[in-house]
């Protein structure tokens, strides 16, 4: 949201500067005054442009993630049925965990997309939150898991499945 108040600022700034620009040049005022604004009209568009393109290539990103993870859930739909028992008492395994360790629905969530391996920023996608509020409830949940970090975090449902 905040790229796109910056976006729009930055257009009306270009907007203002080049009718601007034009009554200058009916005025007569100086060339190098012109070329100034000019540059400022130019180098405004360019930000703007620049934001644009980006909000659209996240938004892209995060339609395609949103996708991907539609299309998993599909594919778990076709596995057999004594791998989906298996899938939903793990489930419950990692939900009781999470409630041992008396974590907030929001962090549950996060502590799940997590687990799937998404990145705080395609996290913050998913949920449509900020990254730093992501940030922070990840914190929040490795406290109280009594871990380092996501690899941590993950090794600790995974450890049982290796072999010694």
């Amino acid at each position: 949201m905040k790229d796109k108040i910056i976006a729009v600022m930055l257009s009306i700034i270009m907007t203002l500067n080049f009718f601007d620009v034009i009554a200058d040049i009916s005025l007569g005022v100086p060339f190098w005054h012109i070329v100034e604004e000019s540059i400022i009209v130019l180098v405004s568009a360019l930000g703007a442009l620049y934001l644009i393109a980006d909000i659209r290539a996240r938004t892209r990103h995060m339609a395609t993630l949103k996708e991907k993870l539609t299309i998993s859930d599909n594919q778990l739909k076709n596995i057999s049925q004594e791998m989906k028992d298996e899938r939903l008492h793990y489930s419950e395994v990692i939900a009781k965990q999470f409630s041992q360790w008396q974590l907030s629905e929001s962090e549950k969530q996060v502590a799940m997309l997590l687990l799937k391996g998404l990145s705080f920023k395609e996290i913050s996608g998913v949920r449509e939150t900020k990254e730093k509020t992501v940030r922070q409830q990840a914190s929040s949940l490795y406290a109280k898991a009594d871990v380092e970090g996501r690899h941590e975090f993950s090794a600790w449902f995974l450890e049982d499945f290796m072999a010694d």
